[in-house]
């Protein structure tokens, strides 16, 4: 289970390493985290630059608040081990590593971690993205406490589910479900897919709200469009934080007895949603 502390992940970016022109450009977007990229975003021949672009990104110092993450490519890849040893070096707050598929894999990666000297500090995020790892992700995400969010690839699940991408994902809902199951049963945080028609904003609106409805933490992005979306999609409103407080006020001026607000009545459970609301609200406040 994940000890990692609260941290808002409302808008996480993927953005190639090789392109250094939009390395320069996430500076200024108001995202919370960037994935920086050495995988499917990076054709092979430019994956060295990439590696050592990422790498200066990390420690430049020039991202501000942003949590700053390095997608390597997978264990089963010529690239994998040079993009460990560079992400050992820079020291991201986070190691992306894609299609992680058992606990038995996790705990590799964690050995190949210490092996390669990543830094205390530099967690792993797993990417779920195969029906295999749907159906084993309580497995996977409480494999070890330094793997801390859960990322969906749902790109991955559509192909390997042999479907479509189709409005509401009616196709997706029971894969969606399982993983967001399986990061709270874990203490992980989690982050739904990309959405990747960039100029259907009505569309990824919609999908954006799905992601909140059914519990995930924030949204990874392909477009820095995409980011404002996100941001207030997953950030509790004005009158959500307001309810928050007074309820958590009604409870604590409580002398015994049943406790109401707003004419419902409140309970330990209630008070811990508000709780929660208002950490939400605190750690966004704090970027």
């Amino acid at each position: 289970m994940s000890t990692d502390t609260f941290r808002a992940r409302r808008s996480v970016l993927y953005m190639p390493s090789s392109n250094e022109r939009a390395l320069e450009k996430a500076k200024t977007l108001p995202v919370d985290a960037l994935i920086l990229d050495l995988e499917d975003a990076v054709a092979p021949d430019a994956k060295p630059q990439a590696r050592i672009n990422a790498a200066d990104a990390v420690t430049s110092g020039e991202y501000g608040t942003k949590e700053l993450t390095i997608r390597i490519n997978g264990a089963d890849t010529e690239w994998h081990l040079d993009d460990l040893a560079a992400a050992a070096e820079a020291g991201p707050d986070a190691i992306v590593v894609p299609k992680v598929n058992s606990a038995d894999a996790v705990r590799e990666l964690i050995a190949a971690f210490e092996k390669a000297g990543v830094p205390e500090k530099t967690k792993l995020w797993a990417m779920i993205e195969s029906p295999y790892a749907i159906l084993h992700a309580e497995e996977i995400l409480g494999a070890s406490e330094r793997l801390t969010v859960a990322v969906l690839g749902t790109n991955d699940l559509v192909k390997e589910l042999f479907v479509d991408h189709v409005p509401g994902r009616t196709n997706l809902v029971t894969s969606l479900q399982l993983a967001v199951l399986a990061a709270r049963a874990t203490g992980t945080s989690i982050l739904d897919g990309v959405y990747n028609d960039v100029k259907n904003i009505e569309g990824y609106l919609a999908e954006v709200a799905q992601g909140v409805a059914y519990g995930f933490d924030g949204k990874t992005l392909i477009h820095p469009g995409q980011v404002e979306g996100a941001n207030e999609g997953f950030a509790p409103g004005a009158e959500a934080i307001e309810n928050a407080r007074g309820l958590i006020a009604a409870f604590e001026a409580s002398t015994g007895g049943v406790v109401t607000y707003n004419g419902k009545m409140v309970e330990n459970l209630h008070v811990e949603s508000a709780r929660r609301t208002l950490s939400i609200a605190e750690a966004i406040a704090a970027l």
